[in-house]
């Protein structure tokens, strides 16, 4: 098992960094900080590049709001030293559940495990 996790390091970035990302962080990143999820955030020796190396499945939606921004250089202050101003009415970050089973489905979809009965709606049929 462990030559066989080598070789998917070496090859593929969707479990988990790269040899090449780890050398490269290594070698040119400072840790500035991590999330709520454990991912880790960096910044290169001459702060022009950002970057995260994820904690879990590469999933961008992972990366909250405050992340975000300093990321994409939306703002410079870290969101561990300057937080965004939180509403009371905000939620929790939540990653993107599009494709998994705790996606959304609404009442009536044919993915709920017991469908809807409706009885307000009869079917259009020809005469």
């Amino acid at each position: 098992m462990g030559i066989m996790n080598s070789l998917l390091r070496a090859v593929t970035w969707w479990n988990g960094q790269t040899y090449g990302t780890q050398f490269y962080t290594w070698r040119k990143g400072n840790k500035v900080g991590e999330d709520s999820q454990g991912n880790i955030f960096y910044q290169s020796k001459d702060g022009v590049r950002r970057w995260v190396i994820y904690n879990g499945e590469i999933e961008a939606s992972r990366v909250d709001a405050n992340w975000h921004g300093w990321l994409h250089h939306t703002f410079d202050e870290l969101p561990s030293e300057r937080p965004l101003p939180q509403q009371p009415w905000i939620k929790p970050h939540q990653e993107n559940l599009t494709g998994t089973a705790l996606a959304y489905a609404p009442d009536g979809s044919i993915r709920r495990p017991v469908p809807a009965d409706r009885r307000d709606y009869e079917a259009w049929s020809p005469e």
